[in-house]
């Protein structure tokens, strides 16, 4: 019986949901899915996140921001790569937990214990699905700020016999890491078409990072003229102990992993023995009787 309650719900819900595919007039999935995959860079879209994307275009259209939050959030996602805007953003989040929320439904008829399992589950999702881009944009700032030390050092150097940005920065391109390559190439882009200053200062507004900032305004210091070599080996200095005090913090979390490994080992030892020891009783005894 309850068999057929499940298949019953499955295809009452599957008929349910392309009579609403109709009636909103979805796109076809190979349609939503081109449009989707068109800007991850190279990333295949799944069905499932074609659907709920879909959904989450529709809904965006009921979405209001206000302004202060509006341009925050089209920086936040423009400098994580996330090339939606605002509104899709925030109604993807209501949609995908919506969807497992109504999978709670048939749940509750069948498996009425997993119903509170799928609400949780649906409550994080939400959460997790709005701070997202901010979790990608950490990331990013982290990989490019590991990289600051070596741009500088690389700078200070090139102050010595050139005070042309833009062919610094080009020099340093080539070696730079992905993310940071991608920056720099956004950036000598935007120096190309625009004023030097005005691109190193989007620049820093996108990432948002204090050291970057004080990159910046050194690099803005060179442009106009300044004898900026002392700036810069100050600065190598500061970003050197910066990364000599991250490694440590670094290097003191792998003691506890350690031990805990050990402490496994030891067990295994252990074991050993006793298995060993355990053998020999049992054989003694067979040779006893």
């Amino acid at each position: 019986m309850q068999s057929l309650l499940f298949l019953f719900a499955v295809l009452f819900s599957a008929g349910l949901f392309f009579i609403l595919a109709d009636v909103l007039k979805l796109p076809v999935m190979g349609a939503a899915k081109a449009m989707l995959s068109a800007g991850k860079e190279g990333k295949k879209a799944k069905s499932v996140e074609t659907w709920l994307m879909a959904g989450a275009v529709r809904l965006s259209k009921h979405i209001k921001m206000d302004e202060y939050k509006y341009s925050r959030m089209t920086n936040i996602l423009k400098a994580a790569g996330i090339s939606v805007t605002p509104e899709v953003y925030s109604a993807y989040a209501i949609v995908k937990s919506g969807a497992i929320m109504l999978s709670a439904v048939p749940c509750m008829f069948l498996l009425p214990l997993l119903s509170p399992v799928l609400v949780i589950l649906a409550v994080l999702t939400y959460f997790k699905e709005t701070r997202r881009a901010d979790e990608q944009l950490r990331e990013k700032r982290e990989q490019v700020e590991g990289e600051l030390p070596r741009f500088v050092a690389t700078i200070e150097q090139a102050l010595k016999s050139s005070r042309d940005v833009l062919a610094m920065i080009e020099a340093y391109k080539k070696n730079a890491g992905p993310e940071f390559a991608y920056e720099l190439d956004v950036l000598t882009a935007d120096m190309r078409s625009s004023s030097y200053e005005a691109a190193l200062t989007r620049f820093e507004a996108r990432l948002n990072s204090p050291m970057l900032s004080d990159v910046v305004r050194g690099l803005i210091g060179v442009l106009r003229g300044d004898d900026s070599a002392v700036y810069f080996q100050m600065l190598t200095h500061d970003f050197k102990a910066l990364e000599l005090q991250k490694l440590k913090g670094q290097a003191q979390k792998i003691p506890p992993k350690i031990r805990v490994f050990s402490f496994i080992m030891l067990l295994c030892f252990l074991f050993t023995y006793l298995a060993i020891i355990a053998v020999e009783i049992v054989s003694s005894l067979g040779r006893m009787f």
